[in-house]
């Protein structure tokens, strides 16, 4: 897992300008955005978090295989718990190898994902582009799509994909009013306790059908999404945990019955 911090550029001007000001938590600090001349409302010192899971999910075609088709591939970008990232994201631009058409594809609306066929193993570049009070700057990632499993060895499947994803949680410190009211409720999005003294514009009313069109909890592939929660991470351990234990018994054990089998040296003296 890593922790990505984004510091916008407004962000960035007054941190310099300010380090010598109050370090109260949670202050509110007003910032003139230079292209409409109105101020833009930060909260100091506190950090908005967004998991989100980046990856790519492959089949093999079998008999529809071809010799320059012979996988149908998604990449994406989901949050961590299948919720709607449209709240944060505005756009996702995935550069794919040189060789398909249109390489540069651009999804402006969630789900963030796309589905291509191919037969070769590339890089594919993500940019990911959030709404104007997020962040302005963009955050570029890199993923490389898999078609054929390093686990398994066996026969190549129709049924099961090879899936290699990668999770990540964005920061964004100094969040802006308008972005802390619209995620504060929202599931996708880690907010901390509010002081009560802090007073946000109310948050829009949200859009049922625009919301469920960007989960990705009925996604069609969504049985085989890698699960990435905290709960799962504490279960994952303690079965490691546990295995560890058992495989310690188990060579304590042998150890006892080669120690107990062992020849013993017997010496006479005269």
């Amino acid at each position: 897992m890593t922790r990505i911090s984004l510091l916008s550029d407004q962000n960035d001007s007054h941190s310099h300008a300010g380090e010598e000001s109050d370090s109260t938590p949670h202050q509110m600090i007003e910032i003139e955005d230079e292209d409409n001349k109105s101020p833009t409302k930060k909260i100091k010192d506190l950090e908005v978090c967004v998991p989100i899971v980046y990856g790519t999910m492959s089949f093999w075609l079998g008999r529809k295989a071809t010799e320059t088709q012979s996988h149908m591939w998604t990449v994406y970008v989901r949050g961590a718990t299948n919720e709607d990232l449209g709240v944060v994201i505005k756009r996702v631009v995935f550069q794919l190898h040189p060789s398909f058409t249109n390489a540069r594809r651009v999804v402006e609306s969630p789900p963030f994902e796309l589905t291509e066929r191919g037969w070769g193993e590339f890089e594919i570049a993500i940019s990911i582009f959030f709404h104007d009070d997020v962040c302005d700057k963009q955050l570029d990632l890199f993923h490389l799509l898999k078609l054929y499993s390093e686990v398994e060895h066996g026969p190549l499947s129709t049924k099961k994909p090879v899936i290699v994803e990668s999770y990540d949680e964005i920061v964004f410190p100094d969040p802006s009013e308008e972005f802390l009211a619209r995620v504060l409720n929202h599931p996708s999005v880690i907010v901390p306790q509010l002081p009560a003294t802090l007073n946000l514009p109310p948050g829009p009313i949200e859009d049922v059908h625009e919301k469920k069109r960007g989960d990705t909890k009925d996604h069609p592939l969504g049985q085989w999404f890698i699960r990435f929660s905290e709960a799962d991470e504490l279960l994952k351990l303690a079965e490691a945990r546990q295995q560890v234990q058992n495989y310690i018994v188990k060579l304590r054990r042998r150890l006892s019955m080669l120690e107990g089998s062992a020849p013993t040296l017997k010496t006479s003296v005269s």
